[in-house]
């Protein structure tokens, strides 16, 4: 498998999103996943093109290959754990997506584990339902001295 760069990355999570739908994805659905214009697109899908991710046809669109698949659904994966550990801290949404973004590809796999048996033993224990509450009045409280 090849070393592919956050970029690359980011290109394999926004086609695979782009694509859920019909299947593949058009050069402007995956400019629209990114914010990019979709000029810009062309040239990182011909290069996964060719290194194998992906298949691209001008006028068909393009569709992940089952390498591109594979590392596209481990980043989503990694982005939606990491942004549901911002949002269950409290990090407003907007911030949440842009911080997991950056994070996905950082983080090593046995962190990204470990939060997500995080977020499950949250999800499974009462008691972690409030502390996570009493988090929320801490952080609010601190952010009212703060600004006081």
């Amino acid at each position: 498998m090849h070393a592919l760069s956050r970029k690359a990355e980011d290109y394999l999570e926004a086609i695979l999103n782009a694509s859920a739908e019909k299947g593949y994805a058009r050069t402007r659905d995956i400019a629209r996943e990114l914010g990019i214009q979709p000029p810009t697109v062309v040239e990182m899908v011909q290069k996964l093109d060719r290194i194998g991710m992906i298949t691209y046809r001008k006028y068909d669109g393009v569709t992940l290959t089952p390498d591109g698949k594979k590392i596209a659904t481990v980043i989503r994966d990694r982005h939606e754990t990491l942004r549901a550990f911002l949002e269950l801290v409290h990090v407003p949404h907007a911030i949440a997506e842009m911080d997991a973004c950056m994070m996905e590809h950082e983080l090593h796999p046995e962190t990204i584990e470990q939060v997500r048996s995080f977020l499950s033993f949250c999800k499974e224990n009462p008691e972690a339902a409030h502390a996570m509450k009493n988090f929320l009045s801490f952080t609010t409280i601190k952010k009212v001295q703060s600004h006081s």
